[in-house]
């Protein structure tokens, strides 16, 4: 049987996180340390950083029976982001839950593509921008926070994720900005007012079956499998896209696609492969890995 969390209200902020990271570590649970202040903030309704002005703070025993539950779920590799029901990606606040992917940091390298094609690679004085696969909404709103200049079309297959991302676009006041559309890719997505996209970005499902079996319980037991998985080889949903994006995209508009960190190449040669695509790239993450395909739309 794991060990319970101290019942009794003598446990400080310090020893609880000092127990639970031990706790965590053994269990294998990923980041423990982060993990027991993301959980301990959440009870004690503060953040993170409160908690090292707080180290000698005794929880009250309602507190800490929440804190034993939570503690417990995430023992057993429930994700701490869905225990919580927040996430933090490119310094904002996302709402979350196990119908959406956690927004990850791999991901703040298409948000910050995006962005400064958005600045300063499109002269158009409203930049038209169809995210593709949106899941919390974190990628359209962390580019219409950033950039006011922007009019964005947020598209996801499952109804209860854009549920989700239509929860957070109300919480950053992005409605007048980014419209909701239930649609498997470009199926049922009507055409921007120039007719096209200024720019289109996706972080699609990209994981092959094989890579799928191996991955960590907390995603692979927990996290949307459809928003994870795609194919033999990771790349059924990136194929479609590359396939249909051409009617949809604007003359020298941008296409960005996220990629695993061992799809650079293959995803390379779709887009080299598409006669309508020119200046493809692939752009590094913080580790060195090959994380987004940007390319652009040649004049028709």
């Amino acid at each position: 049987m794991a060990p319970q969390v101290p019942q009794t209200s003598e446990w400080s902020i310090k020893r609880l996180l000092e127990w639970t990271s031990e706790h965590f570590t053994k269990a294998e649970v990923q980041q423990p340390r982060f993990c027991a202040e993301l959980l301990l903030a959440h009870v004690l309704g503060c953040q993170r950083i409160d908690l090292y002005v707080k180290f000698e703070t005794c929880p009250d025993e309602s507190q800490l029976r929440r804190y034993r539950e939570m503690v417990q779920r995430c023992g057993a590799h429930e994700p701490a982001a869905y225990l919580t029901g927040k996430a933090h990606f490119f310094s904002l606040e996302f709402a979350v839950n196990s119908d959406c992917l956690i927004p990850r940091p791999e991901t703040e390298t298409l948000v910050a593509q995006a962005i400064d094609f958005c600045r300063h690679q499109t002269h158009r004085p409203t930049v038209d921008v169809l995210d593709l696969g949106t899941g919390s909404g974190c990628v359209a709103i962390a580019i219409a926070a950033n950039v006011v200049e922007t009019e964005i079309i947020a598209v996801d297959n499952s109804h209860a994720a854009l549920e989700m991302a239509r929860k957070n676009v109300e919480a950053h006041a992005l409605q007048g900005r980014i419209t909701m559309v239930e649609s498997d890719l470009f199926a049922e997505v009507a055409k921007g007012e120039k007719g096209v996209f200024d720019l289109i970005v996706s972080n699609p499902p990209y994981i092959s079956s094989g890579e799928y079996a191996k991955l960590d319980r907390t995603i692979r037991d927990y996290e949307p499998k459809e928003a994870l998985q795609a194919g033999a080889d990771g790349l059924d949903v990136i194929r479609r896209i590359v396939a249909d994006a051409e009617n949809y995209l604007a003359d020298d508009g941008g296409i960005m696609i996220e990629i695993a960190y061992n799809q650079a190449e293959p995803v390379k040669a779709l887009f080299d492969e598409a006669d309508y695509l020119t200046d493809v790239n692939i752009i590094q993450d913080d580790l060195g890995h090959g994380r987004v395909l940007k390319a652009i739309r040649k004049d028709s």
